[in-house]
């Protein structure tokens, strides 16, 4: 460390006055320059090329553990202690969120369904078990709205739909995308706050004749639906957060891009196993068929 120091400075002090105040001798900070980097300090300049590497793929959202489970599906033999230690060093951080708007009108003359979830976000099959929630963007041409169904088995997002209303019609998008790509079975429950949009009569109606049974939050109790809540912080915190879009079509294909390629197929979540919602759901259709 105090040859390092000295490697540092000596363009700006006298070598031998270095090594006096430093308490080491010229003739051992010669030998050290020959000697080159330790074999410990060439490993570690190759692992911050691959965590660089990892924090850009990641769209630098991923903090140490995200970047030591990437590091490890690579064969990287590195453990997470020295990935945080590298990524302080290397200032590497994940991005964070801001911004705050209502999205929920539960003032309304609707029929609200009983919270059968009861904070159960745990799933054993794929469509057993869907979370829905709105969250908002921000665009130069004004607001857009953000629809999103999850499925808690692997939490991915099953639909999705924007729009610049909040209305009923914004949602049923989101549910009819999600109802033609997975195709559930009866008895799929569906958990979302007690909304307007949620509790009128035609997103009701749909849910009837599917066969899905239908769960709402309590009142005023976001984490009632916490999974959902967390997809948008995640979104808004590497994505929508450090943006400035000019127009709600540019917003829309930003979202539609993080969804489909990176948050759904790509991006490693913990409650996974640091796996990706479809890398999850393929190891799972394999320990099946395998089983």
């Amino acid at each position: 460390m105090r040859f390092g120091f000295i490697q540092a400075e000596k363009a700006s002090y006298p070598i031998r006055l270095l090594c006096r105040v430093l308490e080491v001798s010229a003739a051992g900070f010669y030998a050290w320059c020959q000697r080159g980097p330790s074999e410990r300090a060439r490993k570690d300049a190759t692992l911050r090329v691959a965590i660089r590497a990892a924090h850009v793929e990641s769209r630098e959202t991923y903090g140490s553990p995200r970047i030591h489970a990437q590091l490890q599906a690579e064969d990287w033999p590195v453990g997470r202690t020295r990935v945080a230690r590298l990524m302080r060093e290397e200032g590497l951080s994940p991005r964070r969120k801001r911004r705050f708007r209502t999205t929920t009108d539960s003032k309304h003359s609707h029929a609200v369904a009983a919270n059968l979830l009861a904070r159960d976000f745990t799933a054993s099959l794929p469509n057993e078990r869907w979370v829905a929630d709105i969250t908002y963007v921000w665009t130069r041409e004004g607001w857009l709205y953000l629809a999103a169904i999850l499925d808690l088995f692997s939490r991915r997002a099953v639909g999705w739909a924007t729009d610049e209303r909040i209305d009923q019609g914004l949602v049923s998008a989101a549910l009819a995308q999600a109802l033609n790509t997975r195709c559930p079975e009866l008895g799929l429950l569906h958990h979302s706050d007690r909304g307007v949009q949620y509790a009128s009569n035609e997103y009701q109606r749909v849910l009837r004749e599917r066969g899905i049974v239908c769960s709402m939050s309590r009142k005023g109790n976001c984490w009632d639906n916490a999974v959902a809540e967390s997809f948008f912080a995640t979104i808004k915190g590497e994505l929508i957060d450090h943006q400035d879009y000019l127009t709600r079509e540019q917003a829309r294909a930003s979202i539609a891009e993080y969804i489909e390629v990176f948050y759904n197929c790509r991006r490693r979540h913990s409650a996974l196993g640091y796996l990706s919602p479809v890398d999850y759901e393929a190891a799972a259709l394999k320990a099946k068929v395998a089983a």
